[in-house]
């Protein structure tokens, strides 16, 4: 019933906007660019988002892990190696977003090329951050090796995501159409986490939880270090290197199903040519732009909460709620709730608004981080925590990237002789989101470092595990709040998007009609 209504409210607005275009002329086909998009072009889109997430959620939730406990570095190194790789990446967002959108559209469109001239050095740099230099190189040539790796990892990385989400401005269809296709897409990318994630834990998990094992049998002390380093240790790097060649395996196919499925169209406020503003003027203009700023706040304090839950969550599992052998399941339960809930809140937020599903969605994630911090050794009360933080972790996934279309739309209506700056906008969502990672893990990992972590202790002292706890509930809680104050101020509200979306429906008639094929 619901969609009937929907159908025929969008026949009757197409109708009246046709007249406003003609009043003499009675419409006979569709309006071009408004058509629904083919299922198959939705499909193979949203599967070009997993090489983005197959990698990076299992470096969000490994990476830092691996720095400490398998290469061993100290805390201050391995922060120090985040930050900065993470700052690197987030200044290359812009750049690359500039880049792109001064580059020419050439036979097979001007996103997809970037997207699949990055993909074999994005497959190469990662499978060798992963790669633990032998012959015991000094310290200092490990935080060169692993923060040039990073460094050359997140720039390709760049160059793949800032093109492919600015792609979905140019998949044709209406307004309602892309959010469908970003809903697949959201769908593709939740899967996505939890494909790598759940690999990277499968494979390297029971290795980091046999070394604990270890550590539990000598109370608290290694009394064979070298045994250690030479049996498991070496097993643990092993293993990181198999999952990485997975994942990277993944990576390619993925693209290759992008490049053979995907064709990009234009429209008449999108017309995919060379953007002709200089760089800091088209970053004066976009930043000027009300509510792409506050959509960029809210989801800034938002991203900050939830990927620094996620970087101490290992460590919390490990070292303070006594699960070490949990965490890959309740990795698992975490990632196919968010997977399952993301058609509810596609459902809600058509039902109850984009920002109400927000509010909804964020609040969700409060009560679980405070009972995962008081709870220990309770795999059971565990999981239905992280189940429910997994309902609310699907809105992240979701609402961002279907609600910043609404105010590219909204830029471009204001602002009609600003041509081809899409690639802009998304860059700069982009480039904070990442920068929120590195603050976050960089935040996390000087935390531990104050509190006395050191990788080689089998039993840590009180002060990290209230470092830890404080990591994972009220600094995330304090964000979380600040987000949804933030949200209020945001002006696109329902009454605003569907005003919109008529408005970009009327811009393409007049193209139609000024430029008949």
């Amino acid at each position: 019933m619901l969609q009937q209504e929907s159908q025929g409210d969008a026949a009757l607005t197409r109708l009246t906007l046709e007249a406003a275009v003609d009043p003499g002329k009675k419409p006979q086909q569709p309006v071009k660019g408004n058509s629904p998009l083919p299922l198959h072009r939705k499909i193979c889109y949203a599967i070009g988002s997993a090489p983005y997430q197959l990698t990076n959620n299992a470096l969000g939730f490994f990476f830092q892990l691996f720095l400490l406990d398998v290469v061993q570095l100290e805390p201050f190194l391995a922060s120090l190696i985040l930050f900065l790789g993470r700052v690197w990446d987030a200044v290359s967002d812009p750049v690359v977003g500039f880049l792109v959108g001064r580059s020419p559209r050439r036979r097979c469109g001007k996103f997809i090329p970037w997207i699949v001239g990055s993909t074999p050095f994005g497959v190469f740099f990662y499978f060798l951050l992963w790669l633990v230099p032998t012959d015991a190189p000094s310290v200092s040539l490990k935080l060169i090796w692993y923060l040039v790796m990073y460094c050359c990892f997140q720039t390709c990385m760049s160059c793949y995501h800032v093109s492919y989400s600015s792609l979905n401005m140019f998949l044709g269809g209406n307004q309602r159409e892309r959010d469908s296709a970003t809903a697949y897409r959201m769908s593709v990318e939740v899967l996505s986490t939890l494909v790598g994630s759940g690999i990277q834990g499968e494979i390297v998990g029971s290795h980091h939880a046999n070394m604990r094992k270890t550590c539990d049998t000598e109370n608290g002390t290694l009394a064979n270090g070298t045994f250690l380093l030479t049996h498991m240790l070496e097993n643990t790097r092993r293993s990181y290197m198999v999952a990485s060649v997975v994942l990277g395996s993944l990576y390619c196919i993925s693209c290759l199903v992008l490049f053979l499925g995907v064709k990009e169209q234009t429209g008449p406020l999108s017309p995919l040519g060379k953007s002709k503003i200089p760089f800091f003027k088209s970053l004066r203009i976009i930043l000027s732009h009300r509510p792409y700023i506050w959509l960029l706040g809210s989801f800034l304090s938002a991203s900050l909460a939830f990927q620094l839950a996620q970087g101490i969550f290992a460590f919390f599992c490990t070292h303070a709620a006594g699960l070490p052998d949990s965490f890959p399941y309740l990795v698992l339960i975490l990632l196919v709730v968010a997977c399952l809930s993301i058609p509810f809140w596609q459902w809600f937020l058509v039902r109850f608004g984009k920002k109400t599903a927000a509010f909804v969605g964020m609040s969700l994630f409060i009560p679980p981080v405070i009972v995962i911090t008081l709870v220990t050794h309770n795999f059971l009360v565990f999981a239905f925590m992280v189940a429910l933080a997994g309902c609310s972790l699907s809105v992240l996934y979701l609402l961002p990237w279907s609600m910043l279309p609404d105010a590219v739309d909204d830029f471009k209506l204001c602002n009609p002789t600003c041509l081809n700056l899409e690639t802009f906008f998304y860059s700069f969502y982009v480039f904070f989101n990442k920068f929120a990672g590195g603050i976050t893990l960089g935040v996390s990992t000087m935390g531990l470092h104050f509190a006395g972590y050191k990788a080689e202790d089998c039993a840590h002292n009180p002060q990290v595990i209230l470092a830890l706890r404080i990591l994972m509930a009220p600094v995330p809680i304090a964000l979380l709040l600040c987000a949804m104050v933030m949200f209020c101020s945001y002006p696109i509200n329902e009454e605003r998007r569907k005003q919109i979306q008529v408005e970009m429906e009327a811009a393409c008639l007049r193209g139609q009609a000024e430029s008949p094929e």
